[in-house]
């Protein structure tokens, strides 16, 4: 299945790089799910697994999302450094409202024992990797594609 994943990444980005930096990112949902289920003291066990699972395949939704619209930025001219700021601007809003009605939808179950720890899993680590993905993804992309601001505008080097 990671094969499969890695390979439809791929085809859909169509670059290596951008792969890796979509696959950078996932890691980070994490820092949310053992955040939320040390503080509502839920089990990490099979349900929340399967939620950990799903949550890591939104992060990478969000990111694929994001670096989408920053590619279709630069197709339309703009230099690397304007064109991370107005993909990430532009994608913010959209990003953010699915992420915030997911948790909102997850609140009815997580007080129940069997789907709890998988609510709190999703909840948690959706909220702390979207808020550090649309930080972390356009700032590592700024890095990646080495792009600078200069005082006339906005200009930068790609390498694909």
């Amino acid at each position: 299945m990671l094969f499969i994943t890695v390979t439809l990444l791929m085809i859909q980005l169509q670059s290596f790089s951008r792969m890796f930096l979509v696959l950078s990112v996932v890691p980070i949902a994490l820092i949310g799910v053992v955040a939320a289920l040390l503080i509502s003291n839920k089990p990490i066990g099979f349900v929340a697994i399967l939620g950990i699972l799903a949550l890591l395949g939104m992060i990478a939704r969000n990111a694929v999302i994001l670096i989408d619209q920053i590619e279709n930025e630069r197709a339309e001219g703009k230099a690397v450094w304007h064109a991370v700021i107005a993909g990430a601007m532009s994608r913010f809003r959209p990003i953010m409202l699915t992420a915030i009605s997911t948790v909102l939808g997850l609140i009815p179950i997580a007080p129940t024992i069997f789907w709890g720890p998988m609510a709190y899993a999703i909840m948690g680590g959706l909220l702390v990797a979207t808020a550090l993905t649309l930080i972390f993804l356009p700032a590592l992309y700024v890095v990646w594609f080495r792009a600078m601001e200069t005082d006339g505008g906005y200009t930068g080097a790609a390498r694909a």
